[in-house]
């Protein structure tokens, strides 16, 4: 069976449906041919250095969930591809994105997180507030021909919407949230994100291409291999999935075991919500993959880390219904653990062995299969934004 492209399924009965017809004749959506990806686009340091200059720092990324900012004057400070971002909500409750390095001599005035209005920098106490203004100056006389007002942190293109903080890496740079996500928007409002709790953050650094990394997310074929004795393998139909494409973004749906229940059943909103009868997994193009579930959603940030073998891995956990109780956060922090342990000891416990083949293999291509969509969609744009051919 091939998968419906765009216009993709909108969430719902039918898209429910799709999911349990496949089940049951036991087959999944498919692409028209295999594809064969040279090992270089996995391999090639300065390819890496090329996908970062010319796609992640030129794209908008979701660089934190505005839920981990909730109230006014709260911030974080996040290290993306080598760059200090210092990301704040002011008083009026709007969301800035700062080059967190002071305008001196470049330190950097915030760490951590909390709720602050202003910032410190360390090494000669130059102070900016949380809209970026620079507000102090020891030794005033010293810099008595400079106008402060020019002299801010740097701020970076933001927008906050669908409950994240977007942001491009390049100062100056016009956005175009809505050119970017195209009908993707509207499905991730769908699932209401900005409400969400903010749970928990774990990080790994892990010796894989970070392309590859984000396809260990686009394919459920290794499932009952690599996740057999975990949660993931033992509640999912192996290599069935509903696919779907938003331009360059995807969703996938991989079905649960009981979705084969439904097969005599009524429809019922409830009953038949794809939530409920399929872990749905989205790419938001380039780093981000955003795995749902009927009580939070797991948030996986993938870049590289300075070389192409080689990468770093942001992953969070989001309650769709906050917790009040110390019950609730023991049961959220069982969920996260169990769920950062599969992806911690199963997936990235593999894929440095994939790194290693298409760094050391002597073969010249890898092989996708037509079951392996995502993956191949991945791959497809990927290479036409970096100008690469594919056989």
């Amino acid at each position: 069976m091939t998968s419906t492209l765009d216009p993709a399924t909108p969430l719902g009965p039918d898209l429910t449906r799709r999911g349990l017809d496949l089940a049951l004749a036991g087959t999944t959506d498919m692409a028209p041919t295999t594809l064969r990806v040279p090992l270089s686009y996995y391999a090639d340091d300065k390819l890496t250095d090329i996908e970062q200059s010319t796609i992640l720092r030129r794209t908008p990324l979701a660089v934190l969930a505005s839920a981990q900012i909730p109230a006014a004057d709260d911030y974080v400070v996040r290290e993306v591809i080598g760059d200090s971002l210092l990301i704040t909500r002011d008083r009026d409750g709007t969301a800035h994105v700062f080059l967190n390095y002071c305008r001196h001599r470049g330190a950097m005035p915030a760490c951590g997180a909390g709720n602050a209005r202003r910032f410190t920098c360390p090494y000669h106490a130059w102070v900016y507030d949380n809209r970026g203004r620079l507000k102090g100056v020891p030794g005033r006389a010293g810099f008595d021909d400079v106008d402060l007002d020019s002299y801010g942190l740097v701020e970076l293109p933001s927008e906050e919407r669908h409950g994240w903080v977007w942001a491009i890496l390049t100062a100056g740079m016009e956005m175009d949230l809505d050119a970017h996500l195209g009908s993707l928007g509207p499905e991730l409002d769908h699932f209401d994100f900005g409400a969400f709790q903010y749970h928990d953050e774990r990080f790994l650094s892990s010796n894989v291409n970070w392309k590859g990394a984000l396809e260990a997310f686009a394919e459920g074929y290794h499932f009952p291999f690599v996740h057999g004795n975990s949660v993931i393998g033992q509640n999912t139909i192996a290599n069935t999935h509903v696919y779907d494409r938003f331009g360059k973004h995807h969703r996938i749906g991989f079905p649960f075991n009981w979705i084969t229940a439904l097969q005599d059943a009524e429809p019922d909103e409830q009953q038949w919500d794809p939530t409920s009868q399929m872990g749905l997994i989205y790419w938001v193009y380039p780093n981000l993959i955003l795995a749902t579930s009927p009580v939070g959603v797991e948030v996986i940030d993938i870049l590289p880390d300075g070389a192409a073998g080689k990468c770093t891995i942001r992953h969070s956990w989001m309650a769709k219904y906050p917790a009040t109780t110390d019950e609730q956060r023991e049961l959220y922090d069982g969920i996260f653990a169990q769920v950062h342990a599969a992806i911690r000891d199963e997936d990235f416990a593999m894929l440095p062995q994939c790194s290693q083949g298409a760094q050391r293999g002597q073969h010249d291509h890898m092989l996708l299969g037509r079951n392996e969509i995502g993956v191949q969609n991945m791959v497809r744009v990927f290479a036409e934004a970096l100008g690469i051919s594919l056989a």
